[in-house]
């Protein structure tokens, strides 16, 4: 029997081998440039023959006068996304659930959804245009109040906020789906016997959709925990400019200016490396808080 599995199995294993090769090439070979964290690395020296020093990089990545600004303002940012990314899709997954024509919850759904498949390149020259000095937004401001432009882009009062909303606009689609898949697992005679009870659409939202989805939204919930130093490189990168680096900096963009630009890559490794353990150890307390409470489980 054990054999018959086998054999039966096999192709399956197969077709993970090019997943496997890609996530060995991509993922596992590249660690060992970590050591270069505890270089004064010099690519024509290359990693066997730059000078060891040690704790060095990390000392001084501490005693950098912005990084606690950077930090900050990563944890601020990956904080907010979380939490539009969170109560957005749940808001409007519960209002296209109460839409009766199929026709007409299908097309909004397929509006929303789109923006999820475009890249932050091109969605950054959309919202360049969009809210520039001469853009859509500023002569529609202009035209109401008869104020000076707004510069979102160049501005640091307004730029997080152009940075939540840009995201939630583009993301809010998709994470609505898993919403209604949770609201169409509830047993819809829940909703006939609240009817009889004389509950209106309002009590039947909270007393049965909510509680319904109650599991799916504290998985996904604690899950977003492991992306709290993750606030969205390729978004930062095409939108931010050196003005509004006091709060739009993050540590991928700083690594980036380091490791790519400034050429320091001792130091923008040490960062990464930084970074990459304060997420590893969020990620490890993300999933043992969603198996704690929603129940998940890897295996």
């Amino acid at each position: 029997m054990g054999a018959r599995k086998w054999i039966r199995e096999t192709p399956l294993h197969l077709m993970m081998i090019p997943s496997l090769v890609l996530l060995l090439v991509f993922s596992y070979v590249p660690m060992f440039g970590l050591v270069i964290a505890f270089q004064k690395f010099y690519p024509a020296l290359g990693v066997f023959r730059s000078r060891w020093i040690g704790w060095d990089n990390f000392r001084y990545m501490i005693e950098l006068p912005f990084i606690f600004q950077v930090v900050w303002n990563t944890i601020v940012i990956a904080c907010l996304k979380m939490v539009t990314g969170t109560v957005l899709p749940l808001v409007v997954s519960i209002l296209l659930n109460e839409v009766r024509r199929r026709f007409v919850r299908g097309g909004i759904q397929t509006l929303i959804y789109m923006p999820h498949f475009l890249s932050w390149v091109i969605l950054s020259g959309i919202l360049i245009d969009v809210l520039g000095t001469k853009g859509i937004v500023n002569g529609f401001l202009g035209t109401l109040f008869d104020g000076k432009p707004i510069f979102f882009l160049g501005d640091n009062r307004w730029f997080r906020f152009v940075l939540v909303a840009s995201d939630a606009w583009k993301e809010f689609g998709f994470s609505t789906i898993v919403y209604l898949a949770a609201i169409t697992g509830i047993n819809p005679s829940l909703y006939e016997s609240a009817v009889v009870d004389g509950a209106n659409r309002w009590k039947q939202t909270w007393h049965i959709t909510l509680p319904g989805m109650l599991p799916i939204i504290v998985l996904l919930a604690t899950l977003s925990l492991g992306n709290v130093l993750n606030a969205g490189f390729d978004q930062v990168y095409n939108l931010y400019n050196p003005a509004v680096y006091k709060t739009g900096d993050i540590i991928d963009t700083l690594i980036y200016r380091m490791g790519l630009v400034d050429m320091q890559y001792g130091l923008s490794t040490a960062v990464g490396l930084f970074k990459s353990v304060i997420s590893f150890a969020m990620i490890s307390i993300s999933y043992l808080l969603a198996y704690r409470f929603a129940g998940y489980r890897i295996f």
